[in-house]
């Protein structure tokens, strides 16, 4: 099964990051922290239809790779969303309404906003964004859920589908002719001009207090994974992207184990700035279209509160080609409780399998037999039309064993 990977290797780049802080405790709580993550899970699961994602052993695949134990996290079941970003952008959306009732005088929660109490008040607030499709679909369902306006920011190349999954939940939806982090500084500008606030996954410069609830919203899942699990993993295998995602694995890991696994940071070439930022010891911009199947992970720009964690904790990155990411899919579509990977949750999975048909790749990765992996599979079928294009099957279909 996995020999059929054993090609993509020459075209996989390996990174070490020997400036990592391995052993020391964690110090990013201004960040990310424990304590934040309890608020987090405090709203987070008093949401209508809440509850944990699966976690899948595979253990054939484990036998296959020589491994221990491989278990996937499985978003594609996060409420309506089938993406781990319904767990940041809507808890950011709904933090951002609770503070600005609060300095009105209003003590509020989530279940105040959601049966519209305040609605008088919450009405009259924009939250935008820019996005590659889930996190602006996340934001959306938490402004309608929530009760305020919502207008998102797409580049170029997000597909119609995921366009229409924004706009299904009332956002105001604009196509800009740029890339990615285009759409993020044009997002900026509008909520300047216009009184709107941004609810970016993204940081940067001047905006950093949002994006700390959009990745503390995302332990919750890392919360439920460690639940789940028999036993603590040895490694975890992470998505890029702005780098959101990861640092918030990352810090909730090595704040609560007091030996925490081995992270490995997996990015498409032709978006690979954490990779670029790690060999460069800074934070580093990729120019260009940034043209990759994996939609979710087509950013150029790091988010520098992510950077700051994962500088310090992930001591491997790698970049791969688009090859890996159908077959991918394929293969968890086809097993025998078939699993469905959107082309973004899979980068993880895909550089793992890659790096096991290398012997030097393995030991620099410290992986054998005794270890333990663990993936997050962040999306399923976020858009349906390119789903079944990398398939060959719709989702519907894979359940269904057609």
């Amino acid at each position: 099964m996995i020999h059929q990977y054993k090609h993509l290797i020459h075209s996989t780049r390996h990174f070490e990051n020997l400036n990592i802080q391995a052993g020391s405790d964690y110090r990013y709580q201004d960040i990310l922290s424990l304590e934040s993550f309890e608020l987090a899970n405090k709203e987070i699961s008093s949401w209508d239809r809440y509850e944990s994602t699966p976690l899948h052993s595979l253990s054939d695949l484990a036998s296959d790779s020589g491994v221990s134990l491989i278990a996937y996290k499985d978003e594609s079941h996060r409420f309506s969303l089938k993406s781990f970003k319904a767990l940041g952008g809507a808890y950011a959306v709904a933090n951002l309404l609770i503070k600005k009732l609060k300095e009105q005088g209003i003590e509020a929660k989530s279940s105040d906003l959601i049966a519209g109490t305040y609605s008088e008040i919450t009405s009259k607030i924009t939250v935008c964004c820019a996005t590659d499709g889930n996190h602006g679909r996340s934001v959306a369902w938490g402004a309608q859920k929530f009760g305020c306006n919502c207008e998102i920011y797409i580049h170029s190349t997000v597909s119609v589908v995921r366009e229409e999954a924004i706009a299904k939940y009332g956002a105001i939806v604009n196509r800009i002719k740029g890339n990615y982090d285009e759409s993020v500084h044009i997002a900026a500008d509008v909520a300047e001009s216009n009184g709107y606030y941004v609810v970016s996954d993204t940081s940067y410069e001047g905006y950093t207090d949002i994006p700390k609830d959009v990745m503390q919203g995302y332990t919750v899942m890392v919360d439920e994974a460690m639940k789940q699990m028999e036993e603590v993993p040895t490694h975890v295998f992470l998505q890029g992207g702005v780098g959101g995602f990861p640092a918030a694995v990352v810090s909730y890991l090595v704040e609560s184990l007091d030996c925490p696994p081995i992270f490995v940071v997996v990015e498409p070439t032709n978006a690979d700035c954490l990779f670029q930022s790690a060999v460069n010891g800074e934070p580093t911009v990729v120019h260009g279209d940034l043209d990759t199947v994996m939609a979710g992970l087509a950013c150029g720009e790091v988010s520098l509160l992510a950077w700051s964690i994962l500088k310090s904790y992930v001591p491997h990155f790698l970049s791969i080609q688009d090859d890996s990411i159908s077959k991918t899919m394929q293969l968890l579509a086809n097993r025998d409780k078939p699993i469905i990977a959107g082309e973004s949750a899979v980068a993880g999975l895909a550089g793992f399998l890659i790096a096991t048909n290398d012997d030097t790749l393995k030991s620099k990765l410290m992986l054998n037999e005794n270890s333990r992996i663990l993936f997050f599979g962040t999306e399923g079928d976020t858009d349906e039309t390119m789903y079944k294009q990398l398939v060959g099957r719709s989702s519907e279909e894979v359940m269904r064993g057609v």
